[in-house]
């Protein structure tokens, strides 16, 4: 329905960040693909192996393991991220001074290397020397729950998704924000006015108009964390044993250390599936109680 002349303004703006998108991401997407119907150990030349890769992928206690704290890892960046970004976002529309340095403040994590949040996670954790969340513990009376926080395998697999969810939540605090204003005033003066509570407004004004934002920060959000590798690599590197091992992870020690590219190309498969799969669902949800 566009004039033959914007229909080509249209193209001619369109085209060069296709093509990089096609370049750098559909691709790879399909290079791994192709790549997990062979065995290749990344100097000999490739085998064809089938459905093998696949095969070996789904039986393997190792892979499932993987899968299940991958799960455990986006709950903790999905509440975090989501729920802190909303409960903050919230309080930000109740301040009357100071919300642009709050917002730069929640907001430096995102901008800060990956490198950097390990390492100052690092020190947050620690056991021997005692870092802050042993010391304020043990400050607050509550010693007993000290803990090598990286070292034991009841408290691993939160104490690396932390750090990735307090990465975001300023970013999506951000987010989150900018919607809240979009809402009419007039609505929520109306609400009130016909005796409405706080928690009232919110769930049948505010939180139903920026539905369409929290559809888009929720699949940004649950993509990010199913794709989450370098802060948990850098922080444990999977371990303790498996304890937090990520599809990530085990992914990129089957294909650099183990050397196995088809059996990691058929894992790497899997995270684009679930992926489509989470957003899919997520989709559907929402639409749903939108109806």
């Amino acid at each position: 329905m566009l004039p033959s002349r914007s229909k080509l303004s249209v193209a001619v703006f369109l085209t060069p960040p296709l093509l990089l998108y096609g370049a750098a991401v559909l691709l790879p997407i399909v290079q791994s693909l192709v790549l997990s119907f062979f065995t290749w150990d990344g100097i000999s030349g490739l085998h064809f192996a089938g459905l093998s890769n696949y095969t070996f992928m789904l039986t393997e206690g190792d892979f499932w393991t993987a899968v299940t704290n991958q799960l455990g890892y986006l709950v903790v960046c999905l509440v975090l991220q989501l729920g802190g970004g909303l409960f903050v976002a919230c309080l930000l529309l109740s301040l009357t001074r100071g919300r642009e340095v709050v917002k730069v403040l929640f907001l430096l994590p995102a901008v800060i290397s990956t490198v950097a949040i390990a390492l100052l996670f690092q020190r947050v954790y620690s056991a021997d020397p005692a870092g802050p969340l042993n010391r304020l513990l043990d400050l607050a009376g509550l010693g007993v729950l000290q803990r090598p926080w990286l070292s034991d395998v009841h408290t691993v697999l939160a104490a690396v998704s932390a750090p990735e969810g307090w990465r975001f939540i300023g970013l999506y605090t951000v987010i989150l924000y900018a919607a809240l204003l979009t809402v009419p005033k007039e609505l929520e003066e109306a609400a009130r006015l016909d005796g409405a509570n706080q928690w009232q407004v919110f769930t049948r004004i505010r939180f139903p108009h920026i539905r369409p934002v929290w559809l888009t920060t929720s699949i940004m959000a649950v993509t990010y964390a199913m794709r989450g590798f370098d802060i948990p690599y850098l922080l444990t590197g999977g371990g303790p044993g498996q304890s937090s091992e990520l599809v990530t992870t085990y992914m990129y020690k089957t294909a650099f250390l183990s050397t196995d590219f088809g059996y990691a190309a058929a894992m790497s498969v899997f995270i684009v599936v679930e992926s489509l799969v989470a957003v899919g669902l997520i989709v559907f949800l929402l639409r749903r109680k939108a109806a």
